[in-house]
């Protein structure tokens, strides 16, 4: 049966490279009836849950233009990095992502297993309803840590993983160069961070370890959407995951001191893991990116969509400006400073769990 004449179940019917790439991989066999199901994700990809007779599979496509306000665009080859990330994820850690099932590098798209959420619950959706274990925080900086080490001074991932082009546009310029134009006076700053981050390559970057994207699996995190891979600062994506978590905080008061646990937890539990450089120089380093981050998901191209109210927005540009001006020198001293923040005004807009 040709993929024209293919059967497609009830709902939204995706374009036919879509279907083409299940019948040339062999993943849907002719005759079956696919029913495909958008599902919410990040703003960078479509992403389709398909269900087929006995069995469901996700599909991935990368977008060249992202669903966000501002004029954000980045080349659509991420999805071979994604993929290659994820292979390289499963080699090490097995149970640290999805089954990878069929890549279609020309077309930008993939297929994976799909994990369903009754028993893979995303953690982002945990925090915001108050399930924070601390547990898990920390069993994410042990994973982070561990894939970290095992891409350290590998020759062969750095060369395969040299996409400092795809990372620049989607995390350099949206969130560093972007915030240094919304705040020209810490300009000089953001520029200099974003410089040295994109001069590091030490180790396989993950480069989106943030709670939307890790499900919480029976046997520990699961990691997805990885397109902004890349070997380079490992400092990144510590300070990118516990920027998340102290933002949480302020929209989830009644769990504030567990989100401020795990952060501590998960810094670490990952520094437990790091032979490949001097600890006190990661630490340094993501010190001073995570106030950058912070203020990024105020004022970047990304900002995050919980935070609402005014108060928590001048809340974290106040944090994140004084600790970008007088830097600290370890993600517990950025944590402190936070909390010590958080202590000394009064509580506007807070979200009920």
């Amino acid at each position: 049966m040709s993929a024209a004449s293919a059967q497609v179940g009830p709902g939204p019917v995706p374009d036919t490279v879509l279907t083409d790439f299940l019948r040339a991989e062999g993943l849907a066999a002719p005759g079956e009836t696919a029913t495909w199901t958008p599902m919410a994700g990040g703003v960078s990809s479509d992403l389709w849950r398909v269900d087929l007779p006995g069995r469901s599979l996700c599909v991935k496509r990368a977008l060249a233009r992202l669903k966000v306000a501002a004029d954000w665009e980045a080349p659509v080859s991420r999805n071979a990095c994604e993929w290659a990330w994820m292979r390289f994820a499963s080699r090490h850690r097995p149970d640290s992502v999805p089954e990878l099932l069929a890549h279609d590098p020309g077309a930008g798209l993939f297929a994976m297993a799909y994990l369903p959420p009754e028993r893979y619950p995303m953690w982002k959706a945990q925090l915001l309803y108050g399930e924070v274990r601390v547990a898990t925080a920390a069993a994410v900086g042990k994973l982070l840590g561990s894939l970290h080490a095992a891409s350290a001074g590998d020759a062969a991932l750095a060369e395969e993983f040299a996409t400092d082009d795809n990372f620049h546009a989607l995390r350099i310029e949206p969130y560093l160069l972007a915030t240094a134009a919304a705040h020209p006076g810490l300009g000089d700053v953001l520029r200099g961070l974003a410089d040295r981050t994109a001069g590091i390559h030490l180790v396989l970057v993950h480069g989106d370890v943030s709670p939307k994207n890790i499900l919480v699996g029976p046997s520990g995190p699961v990691l997805l959407d990885a397109e902004c891979a890349w070997y380079g600062d490992p400092a990144f994506d510590l300070a990118f995951c516990v920027n998340h978590l102290l933002l949480k905080s302020l929209v989830v008061p009644g769990r504030r001191d567990d989100l401020l646990r795990s952060a501590r937890a998960l810094a670490a539990e990952y520094a437990e893991r790091v032979d490949w450089e001097p600890r006190a120089a990661l630490q340094q380093r993501a010190a001073t990116l995570l106030p950058a981050l912070l203020l990024a998901r105020v004022d970047g191209k990304s900002p995050v969509e919980y935070l609402t109210h005014e108060g928590h927005r001048t809340h974290v540009r106040t944090v994140a400006s004084t600790l970008l001006r007088a830097p600290v020198s370890t993600v517990a001293d950025v944590v402190a400073a936070w909390e010590t923040a958080l202590a000394a005004q009064a509580e506007p807009g807070a979200r009920p769990h």
